[in-house]
């Protein structure tokens, strides 16, 4: 099944406190939990002013059926192609 980046544009989400972003994971968490297993969140990376998703899912559609149940900003949604790493050189 793909797997995707979300961008989300949150103003100040590096400030977040760690009640607030518990509260934005179980948000998530029960949107999940009634879209079923065809959608898993994998983690997320907390910028100053971004979350960037990682999301495995069947299509664009669901990631954003997600947002919109969970009224969470979708700023862009990108298929990840291929991952690489240091062992790609060798």
């Amino acid at each position: 099944m793909p797997k995707y980046i979300i961008e989300r544009k949150i103003p100040n989400a590096g400030k977040l406190s760690p009640k607030e972003l518990r509260d934005f994971s179980a948000k998530s968490s029960r949107v999940l939990q009634d879209l079923g297993p065809q959608i898993q969140w994998v983690q997320s990376y907390v910028t100053d002013d971004r979350l960037y998703c990682v999301y495995i899912a069947p299509n664009t559609d669901v990631i954003r059926e997600h947002a919109v149940r969970g009224g969470f900003p979708v700023d862009s949604v990108r298929e990840v192609k291929t991952l690489i790493d240091l062992t790609t050189a060798e």
